[in-house]
């Protein structure tokens, strides 16, 4: 039989009875809605004081180096009904300059929850078929609204999701203060991994090794497609800033990646076509796709390079560990890797195409010049 010591009761006891204060859970969707977006433009375009230019705001943030900050759009109230009830839900968007709008829409929950109540709280707006039908309606007035000012419009397929869950403290049942060391496997596993069986510890330690604190009260853990955030601070949103950031990042790098997946099978049947074309000038053949394989290159790298510039780290502090976790997550040097594979291959094709052409070019020069020494030998021959 086991023994269950005085220590170990309590404890018990005391997580059984988690309360979470001020608990929210913040859905994002995130589009490509063109090549471009001017934000001085979009600022404009929008009812004065809607728009703000917004940065982290602690002070180890200036180790995080944000070239064009991206725009925040306040975009009103939504009512979301979970389970028959209804509640109020705070909708923004921000707006990036490599084309990206990532809408977000803040749920709070009751004031006092068991955590229990809470996962269920998490998990249900998570899951809820509500959030596409508002994403959509917001989405579309948005890009009205914001046309004059994105260059090459354009709603991409691919769209990335993604969820933060907000407390801002943990309490026990008669109130007193809790730290975020009182969260254990089994109060995560349901909320971040939506589990409700028991998991291994080698599948506890592989899909929950990335947890981050800095102060007794906070903590940050990330997922593929979520994340728990403890901040006792309630204007303090600069790890949801980060993971926003990330995100938009990873929606840039899949987007690319699919469409140099679709490029790559219409390049060969263009080369097919071209070879099999007659043309007056041979050397003009690959003419226009040459130019059609420079343009693509061309525009993959400017923004796959203005994607990865976005943000720089200069220092090993909390938001940075956390950003570098979102990336090592989302497998973006993955995502790099398979771009920069199917970039080689077209320029490979393009130099391919370029050196036939110009192999053709200098057969029609010698040609050419061996026409011209016989006309000048038949010439030379009647007139003598």
């Amino acid at each position: 039989m086991a023994v269950v010591t005085e220590r170990e009761g309590a404890s018990e006891a005391s997580t059984s009875k988690l309360l979470v204060i001020g608990g929210s859970a913040i859905a994002y969707r995130l589009y490509d809605i063109g090549y471009e977006i001017d934000l001085d433009r979009a600022s404009a375009l929008l009812a004065p004081g809607e728009a703000t230019r917004e940065r982290p705001g602690r002070s180890e943030a200036q180790a995080l180096q944000i070239v064009n900050p991206p725009l925040f759009v306040s975009l009103g109230t939504e009512t979301l009904t979970l389970d028959g009830t209804s509640l109020r839900a705070e909708a923004s968007a921000r707006l990036f300059d490599f084309g990206t709008c990532a809408l977000q829409l803040r749920v709070d929950a009751t004031d006092s929850l068991p955590w229990e109540r809470f996962t269920e709280f998490g998990n249900t707006v998570d899951a809820s078929p509500a959030l596409t039908a508002i994403f959509t309606r917001q989405l579309e007035a948005l890009r009205v609204r914001l046309a004059p000012a994105v260059e090459r419009p354009n709603l991409a397929p691919v769209v990335e999701d993604y969820v933060v869950f907000r407390i801002t403290r943990l309490t026990d049942a008669r109130g007193a203060s809790l730290g975020t060391d009182v969260l254990t496997d089994e109060h995560l596993v349901p909320l971040l991994l939506r589990e409700r069986r028991g998991l291994s510890p080698d599948a506890r330690r592989e899909l929950l090794p990335h947890r981050f604190s800095y102060y007794r009260d906070d903590l940050t853990i990330l997922t593929w497609d979520n994340a728990l955030v403890v901040e006792p601070r309630p204007d303090d949103r600069d790890v949801e800033y980060i993971l926003e950031f990330a995100n938009a990042q990873l929606l840039e790098l899949r987007f690319y990646d699919a469409v140099l997946d679709t490029e790559l099978p219409a390049m060969y049947d263009r080369i097919a076509a071209a070879r099999g074309r007659i043309s007056a000038l041979p050397t003009w053949r690959y003419r226009p796709l040459l130019a059609r394989l420079q343009t693509r290159v061309a525009d993959v790298t400017e923004t796959v390079e203005r994607v990865d510039n976005a943000l720089k780290v200069t220092d090993d502090v909390y938001l940075a560990r956390i950003y570098a976790a979102a990336l090592e997550i989302f497998r973006g040097t993955a995502w790099r890797r398979g771009i920069e594979r199917k970039l080689s291959i077209i320029r490979e094709t393009y130099g391919m195409l370029n050196a036939e052409a110009q192999a053709a070019r200098a057969e029609l020069l010698e040609i050419a010049i061996i026409a011209l020494i016989v006309i000048e030998i038949v010439v030379g021959l009647r007139r003598g």
